[in-house]
């Protein structure tokens, strides 16, 4: 095995080998799994029991928690194959059914879900790009069909299984936007609420992070969309500007700042 390197070196050393886009795509993910577990701890200490739990931390829907661990466990490959760590940990780093939070019930009473401005319109952009894709889909079905050559029509199955994901999350956006409620905003807040974009200081490293505080179903923190459900959305909700916030992670108690909150 290699020298010793601790997860933020060893993600230092990831980020570099990427290409200039992919870098910045992969880089906000990569480094929340890193403050989470540890900057200066051994990479070689992180156990399979703690990847196959960081999932379970998430919020939001099924493709948009695997399109979040995407950078994660692309960094664990390459320290499997760089010798930096013996077992190939991305392994365990999968969604276990049931353990995100899934559309409303076709039955029984629809929940109220509350959505910013812009997540409300994002929703609906998705839904109408979804739905705009059904025409496309049918086609791909039909072609594959039609395709004597494959014993077991391979191509078939996926594209009917990419159809029923899409399927899935139209019907999903569709009870989503039907139930929501949308925020308004009425200028600077003294207190974090939903809708809310707050600058946090990292006690310990000094970093400025940026937030805006949104609904499971809006969260994106690669865009900078913190669920209100998570962690750190949790406990900076109805807190004032300049107080302390305390977010206890495998790392240990992650400790912010709120240096600033805007509506």
């Amino acid at each position: 095995m290699n020298q010793e390197k601790t997860l933020v070196q060893a993600a230092t050393h990831f980020l570099a080998s990427l290409p200039p886009k992919e870098r910045e795509e992969c880089q906000q993910e990569l480094n929340k799994f890193v403050r989470w577990y540890g900057r200066e701890r051994p990479l070689s200490q992180l156990a399979a029991r703690e990847v196959a739990s960081y999932a379970e931390r998430m919020e939001g829907s099924s493709a948009n928690t695997m399109k979040r661990l995407a950078p994660v466990r692309a960094f664990l490959s390459y320290a499997k194959k760089e010798g930096l760590i013996k077992n190939n940990l991305a392994v365990h780093l999968r969604v276990k059914k049931g353990s995100l939070k899934k559309g409303p019930p076709g039955r029984g009473p629809i929940e109220i879900v509350t959505l910013t401005p812009e997540g409300y319109q994002e929703l609906k952009a998705e839904l109408s790009t979804l739905q705009g894709e059904r025409p496309r889909i049918a086609n791909d079905i039909r072609k594959a069909a039609a395709d004597k050559d494959f014993h077991e029509n391979a191509p078939l199955d996926a594209v009917k299984d990419y159809q029923g994901m899409v399927e899935a999350r139209i019907r999903q956006l569709e009870a989503i936007l039907k139930s929501a409620v949308v925020t308004t905003k009425k200028g600077a807040s003294a207190t974090v609420i939903l809708g809310s974009t707050v600058t946090l200081q990292d006690l310990s490293s000094n970093e400025e992070l940026r937030y805006t505080l949104v609904n499971p179903s809006e969260a994106s923190p690669s865009k900078g969309k913190l669920s209100i459900d998570s962690p750190t959305g949790k406990a900076l909700l109805s807190r004032r500007q300049g107080e302390t916030i305390a977010v206890s992670a495998p790392a240990g108690t992650l400790h912010y700042r709120i240096a600033r909150i805007d509506d």
